[in-house]
């Protein structure tokens, strides 16, 4: 086991590199986030959502936006830079959406309809001047139904899916306007003829020197060691102007590292503290922010032939083999919900499964009996996991703590550890990918705020890579019927009882090892004011405000 936080914490902080520091009397919010390098600036971040939050949501807006304002009701989809759309009631594979007047990028040229359809084309058209195959990836597999934009007038855009598709809203909020103006500013200047190569250049100046219509807009950018933002004083939302000067985000992969860099005073706010380091942090007057997210900690299995996951048995035996009070009462000092499904009691999509998962150890080593396994024939599995990285929780730990609880229900659990952001691309290559390395699960972590994202990526069979999120490539027609319903259904009561029967079946089915709930744990210096901790994975730095 990995040597407790608590029990080097001071030596660690004796040691923490000296971090750059702002002079001045601007205001400045420090902080250290999960991630080894800081995620792409270019438009559409990499570093799964981490990314989303720190170089998305921040320099950058949607058509469609998350309401984060509240610590006590769910996030729901708002307006953003579309104040209304519909779908075509003749032809429900066209939406239109109205834009928001008025609004520019941190260049000044204006957002208008031509932005919106250079924005999908840099990610749906290889012939487009900006396409950029970077970007694809992290993108279009979060919308996987959108085809194409059309320009109706300077605020209107026609958007067409390949079928009905009642989540395109949802899958939205993940396509980020970057500015075309300052992309072919940059695209003109740069060297040579070859166009690709041209392309290839702006956007990574581009990268350097971004320019989106965010309440942040980049001040300084030192790969892999530093981004700072400044605030944008003439974004459009006035009310979400930040009311700090600059934001500076460093890349601190290790929690003990995090954790004294905060004890230091070297940065004023941390994402995932070390658990055992909780109580410390407290009595030193550190505030612990945390509060339930629709965000999941799991296995996902692979199913391809020869899977030893493809036994129901076995997948049922392992998620009744898991202590999680256990695993949140001891190792992760209270943070975590368990996990018995994606979602929990009282959620409109939970459904009535009949399997129940719990723990149950006499239970899970009977059914691994009758599959075949006892004490002398061990279950050998393998797990790609990572080191850190966004939502990951404390993954080396909390997989020791699986490793050890399967093997009383006779698996020989293998860890493949490998950096977070080659674990996350390979999970959009899938099970039958070199990249899996022999790996019959993947540990990565996902939100669970839309039924999209929460279910129809990995469940459905269409959705294999390359195309989005089902690693394990599962092929199951109960899952795909409800699935296209779902999907298909536009009238929000009967698409949630839609959505309720496909989480009901893939919990019968033992789809993943559901292990935990992320709860988005952050320490913070006593002089933040103005944080809300919503239910999302995202988060508004723009009311956060910093005392003397």
């Amino acid at each position: 086991m990995n040597r407790p936080a608590s029990a080097i914490l001071m030596l660690t902080i004796m040691s923490v590199v000296a971090l750059p520091q702002i002079a001045g009397a601007e205001t400045v919010l420090r902080i250290g986030m999960t991630a080894a390098d800081i995620p792409r600036t270019l438009g559409q971040p990499d570093q799964g959502f981490e990314g989303n939050r720190f170089t998305g949501v921040t320099m950058y807006d949607s058509l469609t936006m998350w309401d984060l304002s509240s610590a006590t009701k769910a996030s729901v989809v708002i307006p953003g830079l579309s104040t209304e759309w519909a779908v075509d009631a003749a032809d429900k594979t066209k939406w239109t959406f109205k834009l928001r007047p008025g609004v520019t990028f941190h260049d000044g040229s204006a957002f208008n309809a031509d932005a919106v359809v250079w924005n999908v084309d840099k990610v749906l058209k290889q012939d487009a001047p900006q396409f950029d195959a970077s970007q694809v990836g992290v993108t279009a597999s979060r919308m996987p139904t959108l085809v194409s934009a059309r320009k109706i007038d300077d605020l209107t855009v026609e958007l067409t899916t390949k079928e009905p598709d009642g989540f395109l809203p949802i899958n939205l909020t993940n396509l980020f306007m970057a500015s075309p103006a300052k992309w072919q500013k940059l695209y003109d200047g740069a060297p040579g003829a070859d166009a690709k190569a041209k392309s290839q250049a702006a956007w990574t100046a581009f990268a350097r020197d971004a320019s989106g219509t965010g309440p942040w807009k980049m001040s300084s950018f030192t790969p892999r060691e530093r981004l700072e933002l400044a605030k944008n004083d003439n974004y459009w939302d006035k009310a979400r102007v930040p009311k700090v000067d600059k934001m500076l985000l460093l890349p601190m992969p290790e929690a003990t590292l995090r954790t004294a860099a905060l004890l230091s005073g070297q940065v004023d706010w941390i994402e995932a503290p070390a658990p055992d380091t909780v109580a410390q942090l407290k009595k030193r007057g550190i505030v612990i922010q945390a509060n339930e997210q629709p965000h999941v900690w799991p296995w996902q299995f692979s199913r391809v032939e020869g899977s030893p996951w493809n036994d129901i048995r076995v997948r049922k035996a392992a998620n009744l083999c898991i202590d999680r009070d256990g695993l949140k009462d001891g190792l992760l000092a209270g943070l975590m919900v368990p996990a018995t499904g994606t979602f929990e009691a009282g959620h409109p999509w939970r459904g009535k499964p009949a399997f129940e998962i719990k723990y149950d150890k006499a239970a899970a080593q009977k059914l691994m009996q009758e599959a075949g396994y006892g004490p002398s024939r061990k279950l050998t599995v393998k797990t790609q996991t990572s080191a850190s990285g966004s939502g990951q929780m404390q993954p080396l730990t909390m997989n020791e703590y699986l490793q050890q609880a399967l093997a009383e229900c006779y698996f020989d659990v293998q860890l493949d550890v490998i950096e977070w952001n080659t674990l996350f691309t390979n999970w959009r290559r899938g099970a039958k990918d070199p990249s899996a390395n022999g790996s019959s699960a993947t540990n990565v972590s996902y939100a669970a705020m839309d039924p999209f994202f929460a279910m129809v990526r990995f469940l459905q069979s269409s959705m294999a890579p390359p195309v989005s999120n089902n690693w394990g490539f599962i092929n199951n027609p109960k899952f795909d019927e409800l699935a296209k319903k779902a999907r298909q259904t536009f009238e929000p009561e009967a698409r949630d009882a839609a959505l309720a029967e496909l989480h009901a079946a893939s919990v019968d089915d033992a789809a993943f090892l559901y292990v935990a709930h992320d709860v988005g744990p952050r320490a913070m210096s006593p002089r933040i004011k103005g944080f809300v901790q919503p239910k999302s994975w995202f988060v508004d730095f723009s009311p956060v405000t910093i005392a003397p």
